[in-house]
């Protein structure tokens, strides 16, 4: 696979916040219309409550990437599934004077057609954590707390 870009642009609008954007996502859009607000979170001096926070992308990024990797493997597995859902906790802390992401807990959720998939869909669900690229780009420690149910008939 070749390289691949991914741009985002960021203007600060007051205070402690502002927009992010990316030219990629406006295509054939208004400008603004996949930008976000985005803001120190209200932990820091001067943070902004109810506003996209970096800690928050951080956590989202590894919780997207678990789903569109298990939606990848998944297909290409054939597992019949009517459900994906995924919570996740990012933990920040101060290690050795520093601020640091150094946990990302997830909680996914499959719900799957066929009891016979229960342990196939585990075993992909762990595939899926082991090979998402942004797991494996950062130092966090990842944590899966997974949870396959059978859809009620």
């Amino acid at each position: 696979m070749e390289k691949h870009s991914y741009n985002v642009e960021i203007n600060w609008s007051q205070d402690r916040k502002g927009f992010m954007c990316s030219p990629e996502l406006a295509e054939g859009t208004s400008t603004s219309a996949n930008c976000i607000e985005v803001a120190t979170p209200p932990e820091f001096p001067k943070g902004m409550p109810n506003i996209w926070s970096p800690e928050h992308l951080f956590t989202a990024s590894v919780s997207s990437c678990l789903m569109t990797t298990f939606l990848a493997i998944a297909e290409n597995s054939k597992l019949e599934f009517s459900g994906f859902s995924c919570k996740s906790k990012g933990i920040l802390e101060k290690v050795g004077g520093k601020y640091l992401m150094t946990e990302v807990i997830l909680y996914p959720t499959v719900i799957i057609k066929n009891e016979k998939d229960l342990e196939r869909a585990e075993r992909i669900l762990q595939k899926s954590e082991a090979a998402c690229l942004i797991s494996n780009s950062i130092k966090s420690k990842i944590t899966m707390e997974t949870k396959v149910i059978l859809e009620s008939s």
